[in-house]
């Protein structure tokens, strides 16, 4: 840059030093390096799949940020993305470029000439000053170096850090003691900073500059600049303060960043009085606060007439002095294990603030059979996935069509050729594809239905029968997912008999409801439930009518209701004589992730529930209350209407005439097994109507319309 102004013509010079105050030397707090596990894997599939014997320098990018509270060090920190430089830098952080030196071998790594490696990027720096181009970019100043040696058979990686420094041939003197931004300024002019600093970096495009100018502190407006500007801008003011992005957190230090570049003011500029603000942005629960940033008042001597300054820079161990590092990964470097770490990141989180109490062993170990692998199975397996579920076995008998990939996510159009895949298995397998970790079968069943006679040997139907009952007994919770009413029946025993938690889904054009069955208890447990309800009813009965709850609220687990019990007549075969789009589950898109989800999230709240399938059912009434889990309400049923956007709440309970779940159907079942099924599956609804009372129901109701008939016209 031609035609600079003289230093003591661009910045006031700073005061000499005081009597109170001795002269002491400025210390920089160095760089402590932090990789993430994730960098050390994608090493690993570099060295492999790319690198193999090549061991020539590679080029990555590390961040650091000025935003950490106090007590923790200053970290260079390098992710799993490192090698890939058009990766965005994490908001309000800083890029560093380095150089990766990986060996063959431990004894190349240990007889590397360090400071060969050192010498070379702190010349890079030196380059960037005098050709000025970290003039125009200064995130040039801050670079470092990387060695290692990674040894792939025990998951061993050996490493050390440089972070090249540029040295002054004598000590930087602080000419005052250090201050607090917060100390010298009220909130307001703090805040005309960070206004400034703010627009800076829209104008940039960044969300953090390596370094700043800014005018003098103290009105409600501030001046900044970026350093290239530093001519004009020393012009406009009398008093230019150095901005420095300072990821030091010590009260009276600044980081290592600050080093370089006031290398660059005494070269480029021949600066030797300089007044620094390390400019520290700290935002915590929405309060941002940069009060502990600090003003430093500075004297810089003067550089070496000719060459590059002394560097320094290679990183302590753990021990306090100057060596490598060696990370044991053994333990998490298998790819199957780094992905059930990751998986479960998110869900370790919600623990860390937002709900410290969540159990996660309690989902995890759920086993969760999805019967139905359709629009509704595809939706809840995933979530099931998120939410961390290990154990999944997906049944169906159907194929994959081509109206299918659009609606259901574990399919994709290969899925739909030569006749289309079978689902339950392709799903399966997807799922083990999206994360290795869970296990998921495919188990391709038809599930017998009343109404529908059976067409085959009744030993092969026997045989499915059996297989479903082994399903439902080895797996803790069942949901239901079909397509049609009839084919939830038979699950809806088996489970009711087995004491086993259901979820039910079912989708209409632009409704669904999403409900848990009452889970059953054991007959003996039964029998005192009822004498204990029986006696509450007698005890109840003059009170009742001054309880403003809902006949419906607080209904125990055991006594909710399943997805028959609000049925009058038994299930039978819905899809005869009927159109197309009659037979098919015709609903809005958005559909059937919403219930998909609302089955996965309301399976977790019950298992949260210290009563878990027995926990008593949530109304509207509740919402505010205080909630009866961490997540919130357990509702028995929810029944969304997208045309409104709306859900509601509603609790029924358990119907003594159901053809589903009522103790005559299920001591039927208990008592003839197979051969009561059988019956149900050739007869007509009729039967089930007749075993369980509902026709003497329609009877008693038909006649009660008789006589009522009968009064109207004998008025």
């Amino acid at each position: 840059m031609a035609n600079h102004p003289s230093t003591n013509d661009m910045l006031t010079p700073g005061p000499e030093p005081s009597e109170a105050h001795a002269v002491q030397p400025l210390h920089f707090l160095a760089f402590s390096s932090a990789l993430d596990p994730g960098f050390w894997h994608t090493l690993t599939q570099k060295k492999i799949d790319d690198f193999k014997l090549d061991d020539l320098p590679q080029p990555l990018w590390a961040s650091f940020t000025n935003a950490d509270p106090v007590g923790l060090p200053q970290r260079l920190t390098v992710e799993f993305n490192a090698f890939d430089l058009k990766s965005p830098v994490p908001p309000r952080s800083c890029r560093a470029l380095g150089t990766l030196h990986n060996t063959n071998t431990l004894d190349a790594f240990k007889v590397a000439n360090k400071r060969a490696l050192l010498d070379a990027a702190g010349h890079e720096i030196w380059e960037a000053i005098v050709s000025r181009r970290a003039v125009e970019d200064p995130s040039l100043l801050t670079r470092f170096v990387l060695l290692t040696f990674a040894d792939l058979k025990k998951y061993h990686f050996y490493y050390w850090f440089a972070f090249p420094a540029l040295c002054f041939p004598e000590s930087i003197v602080l000419t005052s003691p250090p201050a607090d931004l917060g100390d010298l300024y009220s909130p307001q002019q703090i805040s005309a900073l960070h206004a400034a600093y703010d627009d800076l970096c829209s104008q940039e495009g960044n969300t953090a500059l390596p370094c700043f100018l800014i005018g003098p502190l103290g009105g409600e407006v501030v001046d900044a600049a970026s350093l290239r500007d530093w001519g004009s801008f020393n012009c406009r003011h009398a008093k230019v303060t150095v901005v420095a992005f300072d990821p030091c957190t010590l009260s009276n230090h600044p980081g290592w960043p600050l080093r370089n570049l006031l290398v660059l003011l005494s070269h480029v500029w021949s600066v030797t009085q300089v007044e620094v603000l390390c400019f520290r942005d700290r935002t915590t629960f929405g309060n941002r606060n940069s009060t502990h940033s600090l003003l430093l008042s500075l004297h810089l001597p003067q550089l070496p007439s000719t060459g590059c300054p002394h560097i320094s820079g290679w990183e302590k161990n753990e021990k306090g002095s100057l060596g490598p590092r060696m990370v044991d990964l053994s333990d998490c470097m298998d790819p199957l294990r780094l992905a059930e770490s990751s998986v479960d990141l998110n869900l370790k989180l919600m623990r860390w603030r937002l709900v410290p109490s969540l159990n996660l062993d309690a989902i995890t170990k759920t086993r969760c059979l999805l019967l139905g692998v359709g629009t509704l199975g595809c939706h809840v397996a995933r979530t099931l996935l998120a939410w961390g579920v290990r154990h999944m076995t997906l049944v169906d008998n159907s194929r994959v069509s081509y109206s299918n990939p659009v609606r259901q996510p574990l399919y994709e159009y290969e899925d739909c050729l030569a006749g289309g895949k079978l689902k339950a298995p392709t799903a399966a397998e997807r799922l083990r594809k999206i994360f290795p970790g869970v296990t998921a079968q495919g188990e391709v069943l038809s599930i017998p239905m009343p109404g529908h006679p059976l067409s085959g040997d009744a030993k092969e139907v026997a045989k499915e029968v059996a297989r479903l009952e082994n399903l439902v007994a080895s797996h803790d919770v069942i949901f239901l997912l079909m397509d049609t009413r009839e084919s939830r029946w038979l699950p809806c025993l088996l489970a009711a008999s087995q004491r086993k938690l259901v979820i039910n889904a079912a989708l209409g054009f632009d409704t669904f409801v999403v409900m848990r069955h009452g889970l059953k208890l054991a007959r003996e447990d039964d029998d005192l439930a009822d004498q204990a309800a029986a006696k509450e009813t007698t005890a109840g009965a003059s009170s009742s009518l001054a309880c403003h709850s809902s006949l419906f609220s607080d209904i125990p687990g055991h006594r909710l209701g399943c997805y028959f019990c609000n049925d009058v007549v038994a299930p039978g075969d819905s899809t005869r004589g009927r159109m197309l789009d009659q037979q098919c589950t015709v609903s809005r898109p958005g559909l059937a992730p919403l219930a998909g989800a609302l089955a996965v999230e309301l399976l977790v709240c019950v298992l949260q529930h210290p009563k878990g399938g027995y926990a008593p059912a949530s109304v509207a009434d509740d919402r505010l209350d205080e909630p009866p889990t961490v997540l919130g309400l357990v509702p028995h049923q929810i029944r969304g209407f997208l045309s409104r956007f709306e859900h509601v709440l509603p609790a029924s309970h358990a119907f003594d005439k159901c053809t589903a779940c009522s103790p005559v159907v299920l001591e039927e079942y208990e008592r003839n097994g197979f051969a009561f099924l059988h019956r149900v599956f050739d007869s007509p609804h009729t039967y089930l109507e007749d075993l369980t009372g509902l026709t003497q129901l329609h009877q008693e109701t038909q006649t009660a319309e008789i006589w009522d008939i009968s009064d109207d016209e004998t008025v």
